[in-house]
């Protein structure tokens, strides 16, 4: 395993410094070491404290890693004092650290100051010219090149200077422009754009110490400057789509997205196919209507089809048994993904749906379970949203909810012309989904 160190500051809240930069590491499959500079106490909102580490600390912090583990690459953070810089730089000589990539952070995303003015000189004239590669945001970028940056052409100017100044590529990230997100690299003479959508969002906090320690990763394991970053930005793009909404300020990306997404994933299939064989030794053939039937799973971030889980070809009825000839797998069925996608945006926590036949004793049995109800009629369907395939089920399951003031247990119709009538079962986890559809089916029997 490749061995990617972040020599940084601590943040209390979690969001930036060494906790982003190890969140990174562990997403991108490299193993993460840190040498803390310095501990802050800082939250969304901002930085009420910053405690600097003994110098001499940071230096036994960065010998004991090295000389034990080694490092493939390293990457650097808050660096608030000449001191500080000064010990780093040292230590990057003598070990002599390969791949160093330095985010040269100078105030924190709520505007506080985390560099020292009278560190910045020691800064750019001693550990500036031992990187690989720099990357300051637009502020840092003027600074270091004493350019006044409006757009992509200003980007080049200041990034060319700087790499004039002291030697080192530098990627200008352009995420504090306006349209979108464009990163100019400047390596060999040449210039390289990287561009993404923007986020709307305010959730940013720890975007350049993710950036930079996904681009150390890539370089740690072997892949050239270019692709580092056109890697990097990749993964930061996705952290910054699933930032996380939390405190009262600016919340952080999310460098572990990928990794939550996985395992939900993982976890979703297995309780999925679990669910499905309770239904099965169940026997609920005679809850399938003749369109067949299918079950759906959205995952917690869910924004599109390909983010729900259903069966391909469906869950099928063979006598009083029912049958599936594949795994659950997502993106498999836009119909019953379209029910899920919309009863979540109303509640988040109502993340699985099933289909299931209509009949006046199902739906009385429903009522008999204490099931919350709702109802559309097709009928009432707009003819632009009928002539539009796939529209008719987000259309009726919003148009219940609304009615219903709520997302129901059970939202049915009683069908149309060509169309068979349908019983939509819903809740939030596969279990409880499962338990709903076995309890009608023990009702019916029974009664």
């Amino acid at each position: 395993m490749k061995r990617v160190l972040t020599i940084a500051g601590s943040d209390s809240g979690g969001g930036a410094g060494i906790q982003a930069d190890l969140k990174t590491f562990s997403s991108l499959g490299v193993y993460g070491m840190s040498a803390i500079t310095s501990i802050t106490a800082q939250n969304t909102v901002g930085v009420q404290g910053i405690h600097d580490l003994p110098p001499e600390f940071v230096a036994l912090q960065i010998d004991s890693v090295i000389s034990d583990i080694g490092v493939d690459a390293a990457k650097t953070g808050m660096l608030s004092s000449s001191a500080i810089i000064d010990v780093v730089a040292s230590k990057v000589k003598k070990y002599k650290i390969p791949n160093l990539v330095i985010d040269p952070v100078m105030y924190a995303k709520s505007g506080d100051p985390l560099l020292r003015p009278d560190a910045r000189d020691t800064l750019i004239n001693k550990l500036l010219p031992l990187s690989t590669l720099i990357t300051p945001n637009i502020s840092e970028a003027e600074f270091l090149s004493g350019i006044k940056i409006k757009g992509i052409e200003d980007m080049k100017k200041a990034g060319k200077k700087i790499k004039k100044r002291v030697g080192a590529d530098v990627l200008v990230k352009g995420g504090h422009l306006r349209g979108k997100a464009v990163d100019i690299l400047y390596t060999d003479g040449e210039f390289f754009i990287f561009e993404s959508e923007r986020i709307d969002t305010k959730n940013t906090h720890g975007t350049g110490c993710t950036y930079s320690a996904a681009i150390a990763s890539e370089l740690a394991k072997g892949y050239s400057l270019y692709d580092a970053v056109k890697s990097a930005k990749v993964f930061i793009t996705d952290a910054i789509k699933n930032s996380i909404e939390i405190g009262k300020g600016k919340g952080p990306t999310n460098p572990i997205a990928s990794l939550y997404r996985d395992t939900e994933k993982y976890r979703t299939l297995i309780e999925m196919e679990s669910v499905i064989e309770k239904l099965k030794e169940a026997k609920i053939g005679i809850l399938i209507p003749e369109v067949q039937s299918n079950m759906a799973v959205a995952l917690s971030d869910a924004k599109g089809f390909d983010d729900v889980m259903a069966i391909p070809c469906r869950i099928i009825k063979y006598g009083n048994d029912i049958i599936t000839v594949s795994r659950p797998n997502f993106g498999v069925s836009r119909h019953i993904a379209s029910i899920v996608l919309t009863a979540i945006k109303f509640d988040p926590t109502k993340k699985a749906v099933m289909n299931i036949k209509y009949s006046p004793e199902i739906i009385s049995a429903c009522k008999k379970l204490n099931l919350k109800i709702g109802s559309f009629n097709r009928k009432d369907e707009p003819k632009k949203l009928k002539a539009k395939e796939g529209s008719s089920l987000e259309w009726g399951t919003e148009k219940a909810i609304s009615e219903s003031g709520f997302v129901p247990d059970i939202i049915y119709d009683t069908g149309d012309i060509g169309k068979e009538p349908i019983v939509r079962v819903i809740a939030e986890n596969p279990e409880e989904l499962s338990k709903k559809v076995i309890s009608i089916k023990e009702y019916l029997i029974k009664k």
